[in-house]
């Protein structure tokens, strides 16, 4: 079965941040560039929060709001949620869908060493259920049927 640590091997365990300071602009240009939808706050050497597009859209309909000037530190969720690099794929889809959160920390004695996203975990699901599909139907293929047919003699 396969861990978040499986995925994070797969997909890289790169974090990418921005400072409390960055402006909006600055963040959103690095995720654009990245073609991620959402960015870490690391403040030296502790993340302090995230900010995501989901974010963006809730912060857009604010009166004066400028992602220009706006410092994401102002805008960022500080609440990180984590799971461990031993949950298997489906205890990462529950939180994702139990929680109604598109994003996790993944923590491994004690630190951060990567972050999935909802979609990370469900293409790695996908990936396994079409391998599995692959070898079931190696199994059921007709040409192992004919060479161990019974025959009449």
């Amino acid at each position: 079965m396969i861990t978040a640590e499986d995925i994070l091997k797969e997909k890289g365990g790169d974090i990418i941040c921005v400072s409390p300071e960055s402006t909006l602009e600055e963040a959103l240009k690095i995720m654009l560039d990245k073609k991620i939808g959402a960015i870490v706050v690391k403040d030296g050497e502790e993340y302090v929060g995230i900010w995501t597009e989901r974010d963006l859209m809730h912060n857009t309909v604010n009166e004066n709001f400028d992602p220009s000037k706006a410092k994401i530190k102002d805008f960022m969720s500080t609440h990180l949620l984590s799971a461990l690099y031993t949950d298997l794929i489906y205890n990462l889809m529950d939180k994702f869908l139990g929680k109604r959160i598109r994003h996790l920390m993944i923590e491994k004695d004690g630190k951060y060493i990567g972050f999935l996203s909802s979609g990370d975990v469900t293409k790695a699901l996908l990936v396994e259920k079409s391998e599995e599909l692959d070898k079931l139907s190696k199994i059921v293929n007709m040409d192992y049927y004919e060479n161990w047919r019974w025959k009449n003699k």
